[in-house]
């Protein structure tokens, strides 16, 4: 969506520039020469919710961490830039507005940077040329606010760092470059300054000829342990680098709750369960996995015999998931949720799962405490069994959570308080009591802990 809009926004320009007034009609042979400059934008605010960000009449509207727009060219002059966060109710001027002048033959980056309680733009110019053929040009900005400085290293890979020269030494809000170097496959470390230990690592990525790269180290916000990741801009849009050991997370919730405690086996390994003896309604925390699919198999604690669940699970590089064992021992089957972990200063996030077997649907009200839920219509109607609200952005505060069999107000869960703080991640699944049944409850996960 973010990219057609921007698409069609690069053409209006295009269009303007090539409009009406592009020749004089009193002479065919001089041209009118309308100087451009070229401007990229990225969202490098690791605590800060999706933005949109406008340039006098370019809007790029929902823009989230991590992502950033392809090149758009326009005249060259002032613009009136203003950033404004997606927060709960209403939302709120971050940056801005603020002129900008944009000199014509000049390229752009505009970065907001920073925690969203010291968001700023980080603004990084180079000349408006291409690479010379067969070359890449590259920029590196250092956009991550709580890393140190550091050395950039780009290199053939695996070359030896004691043998290599670091492409230069920079710390937040700085930048290196342009460099000129010619496509191919290069190895991206980044250092702390002064030394050789790696604090993120590329492994080989192919640069591709005739692009002018934007490379941003980023605050990582994905599972491992390396302290940033890379965002390349290379005109059409933007991708992340994650560091070559960055793991997947993963984490078990037992909510059959008519089944006993169970153990968790990985690839067969019966001998050494990844989960032994996981009772209902219990859980684990997150743990770290080397990307890949891995067979997993539920068995009750101690009774390798019995599988109950026998499924296959693809996790992917700095992916979070959760794994429900969900349903009655009858029917127990396995529930995959994709998780998001970063907090984002300006609200909670909350998310509802059902995974009642006795409830049927469901409708949610989620109120400030005291109201009375005949006068207010569902948050979330007509919830099925298995189903999730998804993360929803909610102010901090102290809110009412009651669960009724849809279209009715007839509480089967609750009313329960729950109160939430900005910054937090909050997940809460309807269950069973132990056995299957009323009375019905909540497993709290995440921040509720």
């Amino acid at each position: 969506m973010l990219r057609s809009k921007l698409t069609a926004m690069a053409a209006v320009a295009a269009i303007a520039l090539t409009g009406c007034d592009a020749f004089d009609d009193d002479d065919d042979d001089d041209a009118v020469v309308v100087d451009t400059t070229v401007v990229r934008v990225l969202h490098a605010s690791p605590d800060a919710p999706a933005v949109n960000v406008t340039i006098d009449g370019l809007s790029f509207n929902g823009v989230d961490y991590k992502a950033g727009t392809q090149d758009i060219r326009v005249p060259g002059g002032t613009y009136t830039v203003q950033v404004d966060g997606l927060t709960p109710g209403a939302n709120t001027t971050v940056i801005g507005p603020v002129d900008l002048t944009f000199s014509a033959d000049t390229r752009y980056a505009v970065i907001a940077a920073g925690p969203v309680a010291t968001i700023a733009p980080v603004i990084v110019e180079i000349p408006d040329q291409s690479p010379a053929v067969g070359n890449i040009r590259a920029t590196v900005v250092h956009g991550a606010p709580a890393a140190p400085a550091v050395d950039v290293y780009v290199t053939a890979p695996g070359a030896a760092l004691g043998a290599s020269a670091a492409l230069g030494s920079f710390s937040f809000g700085n930048s290196l470059g342009p460099v000129e170097v010619p496509g191919g496959e290069y190895q991206i470390r980044v250092t702390l300054a002064g030394t050789t230990t790696v604090v993120f690592d590329s492994g080989p990525v192919v640069l591709t000829a005739g692009i002018d790269y934007l490379i941003t180290a980023v605050e990582n916000t994905e599972a491992g342990d390396a302290p940033i990741s890379l965002v390349l801009q290379d005109g059409t849009g933007s991708f992340e680098l994650l560091d070559t050991d960055t793991p997947a997370a993963l984490r078990v919730i037992h909510n059959s709750p008519d089944a006993p405690a169970v153990d968790i086996i990985v690839n067969d390994d019966f001998a050494n369960p990844l989960v032994p003896g996981l009772a209902f309604p219990d859980f684990t925390d997150f743990v770290s996995v080397a990307p890949g699919t891995y067979n997993v198999k539920v068995t009750p604690a101690g009774d390798a015999g019995t599988i109950v669940i026998d499924t296959d699970l693809n996790l992917t590089v700095g992916s979070e998931s959760s794994v429900y064992a969900t349903d009655l021992l009858a029917s127990i089957a396995p529930q995959v949720l994709a998780d998001d972990r970063r907090s984002v200063a300006t609200q909670a996030q909350v998310r509802i799962l059902h995974g009642s077997p006795a409830a049927g649907a469901v409708d949610i009200f989620v109120t400030a405490p005291g109201t009375d839920i005949t006068t207010v219509t569902p948050n979330f109607a007509d919830v099925e069994f298995g189903d999730e609200t998804g993360y929803v952005q909610l102010a901090a505060g102290t809110y009412t959570v009651t669960v009724t069999p849809t279209g009715t107000t007839t509480a089967a869960i609750g009313p329960i308080d729950i109160t939430i703080d900005a910054g937090g991640i909050y997940t809460a699944v309807a269950r069973d009591a132990a056995g299957g049944g009323a009375p019905l409850g909540l497993i709290l996960l995440d921040d509720f802990n």
